[in-house]
């Protein structure tokens, strides 16, 4: 006859140090388990306390509030009848571990501390507790006196065992102990335990959740038994979000599964199984059992009460396996960071968020974001959740309130703003307008060209100069102080209107300034300090450009935003620089010098798979051959390396963002490394030189390598998950302006659509081609001497092996440098014997000018290399 036992997983939104409000939901989760007929109750890791309590574990009173809360719950008649697994700190011989504190009827059956610790990534436990190295030993524990005067007890069992009732026999995981290689859950299965519980803290990655999932179920899939994984939901005070999705696997199957995002503080799931079916499935293993017959011993706590206890202990159904319930990396987006938006503004007691909305892709992703915050909180509301209706009215100031329309819900808790210059566009304008419109946003107009020549005025009156844009005749260093300054007006600005918004609206509170910088922006430092990407917090900090387009697009068919749709066309501009007969001429890749995709690559590599510069090459090599030359490919890792590096500074000051990403460079906890670089990077950067001509040597002396590296290519695939974002996709033979075909340094790139030139590996013995005719072309020079803008490249055919061919009316031929530089001019020794032609290019495609500006500002001067590279040498 079989035996049916029914447990419970909790999954709770706790907040680190809020005892009250953590005791109130750990209360709340005991009742509901039995109410649902649970003689188990396992909670998440921490509970008590909260797992984000950082160094508040080194204080005492953490300790002693966390004992307090204890005797409330043992005293409490709630937690009668019910084994209660609750998780808190516990100082044990003067040093603290990560406990599981496991009572039943106002007695302590056994304190669990954890057994390995996590310690990379966002975790650093080893800073406040210790691990418990005693293998199979027990303990004993002198309880504090608030605890034995509940219990009658003066010790208990301290250390790694197992609880044994009359009908089945429990043991313990504590979250990082189900991803170690050295996981507990096979040894106890070996020595008999059916049931293994594990409270987790573990936060949400995007694409995590099948990770997780594999390692519930593999952990009963070979031994057998029941695997009970509790988790934390909610934002407990930190960057990350747990994302619950506490679950129950039975001999390898899913028998019960929690949601992965709710705004529900309170989630009970339980299942019912036979323990019996247990037993057999062990049994029928028959190398498990030859294993078992071997398994040092785990020393037993006896339990005077069975989870099969009662006249109905057969005669419950068992609960039938389901199917996993995983999200899309879309879905994630949509909801997590809403998920984390609703816990910091309803706990920081705010009323609102400030949204600078430029109508690009990633500030529209943050309004997608509080969007679909909305869209939750009414569910939640509709479907009876009073706390979230309760936080909902004490928000907007209105006691009778009952959201029931988001675009209502957003009119009162989401400001937008459009921060318009004389270098906006009237395109983006009006997509921040739609946008806002069918989001219910109350959204501003207003213009910042009076501040911003306020600040100039300031500066000019002390400095006697005028600052101006590339565009108008001005230098680097002016162009980019330019655009700072309106970056920066707008922070100023944003944080003004934050504060006072609601005032001017009769309503009290304030507003949190939301923040729109994505991680490959982060990664490369292609953001203003102290601007826009300065804000409270950040939805987006934590997620790739790739992942945000296909978010956008996602939420133009989930919540029919169709204003999206012009957004995601348009290519990514900050609208920094002035207009070209008012179309927008700065794209974001263009000034970053490599595309978002591009970026990704870069940041998975550099975090993920631990890569230095050098490193970072030798795996592009390969993972690029079918676009790249090696030089090309050096030369785009030292660009990125030298651009991380010059900005690794701003990570200093990042605003706290939602964690979604395993490459994120948020230095704050997730990414610990220097702020201050050689960005030359010059023994790094040596060694890829090297490899660099090794490689290239080793092509051109065995031409059949060449051919074998682009071997099954034939159908135009790619191994490289580069691709162009601008205007949408692009044929694999298509080139972007960020450097698909073309060499660069510094960022600048020689691509065909600017230039129409075409890099072709060729033999060496061939002829030269004839140089273009200058009656085909347009000469943009005045006399003697170069424009100031012009684009000047130098071709070394003898060393690269590259033949360049032009395509179009768009070059002739000029000999001589730049009169600018004629005297000063100088060549490394080792290049004066080659020959060397110079040509100078302008664009007939209608961008003419003001692409080939951007492309080689002030006169161009080319160091001869390996492969043709532009290299930017300022005018004196």
């Amino acid at each position: 006859m079989g035996r049916t036992a029914t447990v419970a997983v909790c999954t709770l939104n706790q907040w680190a140090m809020d005892f009250r409000g953590n005791f109130q939901r750990i209360l709340s989760s005991i009742q509901e388990a039995k109410n649902q007929g649970a003689r188990y109750r396992l909670g998440p890791e921490l509970e008590i306390p909260g797992y984000a309590c950082g160094d508040h574990f080194l204080e005492s009173d953490t300790f002693l509030h966390s004992w307090e809360v204890l005797a409330e719950l043992l005293q409490s008649p709630v937690t009668q009848d019910i084994i209660c697994d609750i998780g808190m700190p516990v100082m044990h011989k003067n040093v603290s571990y990560n406990c599981r504190v496991i009572f039943c009827n106002k007695k302590v059956l056994l304190i669990r501390p954890k057994k390995h610790l996590c310690n990379d990534g966002n975790y650093r436990e080893p800073r406040w507790f210790t691990a418990w190295h005693k293998q199979r030993v027990l303990e004993d524990h002198f309880l504090p006196r608030i605890i034995q005067n509940i219990t009658g007890q003066s010790t208990v069992s301290f250390g790694d065992g197992v609880l044994s009732t009359p009908d089945t026999c429990i043991g313990s995981e504590i979250c990082e102990e189900l991803w170690t290689p050295a996981s507990s859950h096979i040894d106890q299965s070996l020595d008999g335990v059916e049931i293994i519980c594990n409270s987790s803290g573990s936060h949400h990655e995007l694409r995590k959740g099948y990770t997780r999932f594999d390692l519930v179920k593999q952990a009963t899939a070979k031994c057998g038994g029941a695997y009970l994984f509790s988790n934390l939901i909610g934002c407990d005070g930190e960057r990350v979000y747990y994302d619950g999705g506490s679950m129950i696997s039975v001999n390898g199957e899913l028998v019960a599964q929690g949601p992965q995002f709710s705004l529900q503080e309170v989630i009970v799931t339980t299942a019912t199984f036979d323990l019996e079916d247990i037993r057999m499935f062990k049994n029928a293993k028959r190398s498990r059992s030859e294993s078992a017959s071997q398994t040092p011993h785990y020393p037993r706590v006896t339990v005077d009460f069975s989870l099969s206890d009662g006249e109905e202990y057969n005669l419950k159904p068992v609960t039938d396996p389901v199917e996993p319930h995983l999200h899309t990396a879309e879905e994630e987006i949509s909801l997590g960071p809403a998920c984390w938006l609703w816990d910091y503004l309803r706990r920081s007691r705010q009323g609102g968020f400030f949204l600078p909305l430029s109508g690009g892709v990633d500030s529209s992703s943050t309004a997608c974001i509080v969007s679909s915050m909305c869209h939750l909180v009414c569910r939640a509301v509709q479907a009876g959740d009073k706390t979230v209706l309760e936080d909902a009215q004490r928000l907007v100031g209105e006691e009778n309130y009952v959201p029931s329309d988001p675009r209502d819900l957003a009119s009162r808790v989401f400001t937008t703003c459009y921060m318009a210059s004389e270098n906006s566009s009237e395109e983006t304008r009006n997509r921040a307008v739609s946008l806002a419109q069918q989001i219910g946003s109350y959204h501003l107009n207003i213009n910042i060209d009076v501040a911003v020549k306020a600040i100039l005025t300031v500066f000019t009156t002390a400095c006697m100069v005028v600052p101006k844009f590339k565009v108008h005749g001005g230098g680097l260093r002016e162009n980019l102080a330019l655009q700072n300054v309106q970056a920066r007006v707008r922070m100023v600005l944003a944080y003004l209107f934050a504060q006072l918004c609601l005032w001017a609206r009769g309503r009290s509170g304030g507003l949190l300034v939301l923040g729109s910088a994505n991680v490959d922006e982060s990664l490369r430092g292609y953001m203003t300090k102290y601007d826009c990407s300065s804000a409270d917090i950040n939805p987006i900090g934590g997620i790739s450009k790739t992942d945000l387009r296909r978010f956008i697009q996602y939420s133009i068919n989930r919540y029919k935003l169709t204003a999206l749709a012009s957004i995601l066309n348009a290519p990514p501009t900050a609208e920094l620089e002035p207009l070209t007969n008012g179309q927008i001429a700065q794209t974001d890749e263009e000034d970053m010098g490599m595309s978002y995709d591009e970026l990704s690559v870069y940041g998975k590599l550099r975090k993920q798979k631990f890569c230095g510069p050098y490193s970072m090459f030798c795996k592009l090599v390969h993972l690029w051959q079918d676009k790249y030359t090696p030089t090309q490919i050096a030369d785009k890792v030292k660009f990125f390396f030298r651009s991380y590096s010059i900005n690794r500074h701003k990570m200093t000051v990042l605003t706290p963002s939602y964690h979604a990403e395993s490459y994120s460079p948020d230095d704050n906890r997730f990414d610990h490394r220097q702020f201050l670089y050689n960005a030359q990077w010059p023994w790094q950067f040596a060694a890829i030189d090297r490899e660099a001509k090794r490689i290239s040597d080793c092509w051109k002396k065995n031409p059949g390598l060449m051919q074998a590296r682009n071997s099954g290519k034939s159908d135009g695939s790619s191994r490289s998950p580069v691709s162009s974002t601008r205007g949408g996709t692009m044929d694999s033979n298509s080139t972007s302006r960020t450097g698909h075909a073309g060499s660069s340094i510094m960022g600048v790139t020689v691509s065909t659509d600017v230039l129409d030139v075409k890099l072709e590996p060729v033999d060496t013995s061939l002829p030269e081609p004839d140089a273009p005719s200058i009656d085909t072309a347009i000469n943009t020079t005045q006399g003697d001497r170069f424009t100031h803008d012009p684009l000047c490249l130098q071709v070394n055919r003898k060393r690269s092996g590259l033949q360049w061919k032009m395509l179009a009316k768009a070059a002739i031929e000029k000999k001589g440098g730049c009169n600018h530089h004629q005297q000063s001019d100088h060549m490394d020794p080792s290049y004066q014997d080659l020959d060397l032609e110079k040509w100078k290019y302008s664009s007939l495609d209608g961008r003419a000018e003001q692409d080939v500006d951007r492309l080689a500002l002030h006169c161009g001067m080319e160091t001869p290399c390996d492969a043709v590279n532009l290299q930017t040498v300022s005018c004196s």
